[in-house]
């Protein structure tokens, strides 16, 4: 008789706890999936910057076979674009476009010239950068890269004739961006591009050669996009 009632007692005891497991699983609620945080969309490669760029000649130049002869240049402040592709957030490609005019003057030997002509100057350069970028919003760059200067709508003043040839340049820069979102920053910008160029002039029926080392200091302040 005892058997019977322990086992009796033993079954309604697991009859009881299988019901309120039951229950449980049916009141408790169903865990919903948590839905993925929305994808943080990569900016573009693409930046662009609108600079005021002052340009600072060096004041050198020779014209051959007159002793003791020199040249010296205006200088300009002049709206420049540049345009920048990034490969990687580290390395990227810069291309500055602007173009400004200078007047060629007679120094030392020479000075009683005066202004001996003016020239327009249209000077893309190409240049090769790597951004430093561990200091949050403050963005610091250096580049180096090659330029090509055109010289077009030259004018003879004290001179019959001037013809400044095209030619090749080096140029290193160093700047920054200080990015105030995502898209919108401030840029300064410091490049030196080496530039000598040949010249043919003609004064008072002779014609004569030389050469003009201008090596710019292009220094520039503005505004950055990145798309």
């Amino acid at each position: 008789m005892w058997t019977r009632r322990i086992s009796a007692l033993a079954a309604t005891t697991a009859f009881l706890l299988i019901g309120q497991a039951a229950s449980a699983a049916d009141v408790s609620p169903v865990a919903e999936p948590t839905p993925e945080a929305p994808a943080v969309s990569a900016l573009s490669p693409w930046q662009i910057r609108v600079r005021g760029l002052g340009v600072i000649t060096n004041d050198e130049g020779k014209v051959n076979g007159v002793a003791n002869s020199d040249l010296s240049y205006s200088d300009s402040v002049i709206p420049e674009l540049d345009i920048t592709y990034y490969f990687t957030d580290n390395i990227a490609a810069e291309l500055i476009l602007g173009t400004t005019r200078a007047n060629v003057y007679g120094e030392d030997s020479i000075k009683s010239l005066g202004k001996i002509g003016s020239t327009w100057l249209l000077p893309p350069t190409l240049t090769l950068q790597y951004h430093f970028t561990d200091f949050g919003a403050f963005k610091p760059y250096v580049g180096a890269g090659i330029n090509y200067t055109m010289f077009y709508s030259q004018d003879a003043k004290s001179a019959d004739d001037l013809d400044i040839k095209n030619t090749f340049g080096a140029a290193v820069q160093v700047g920054f961006d200080y990015m105030v979102n995502d898209h919108w920053g401030l840029n300064f910008d410091v490049k030196k591009i080496f530039l000598k160029p040949d010249f043919d002039v003609t004064v008072g029926g002779t014609d004569l050669k030389g050469s003009a080392k201008l090596d710019p200091w292009l220094i520039g302040a503005g505004v950055t996009y990145r798309f």
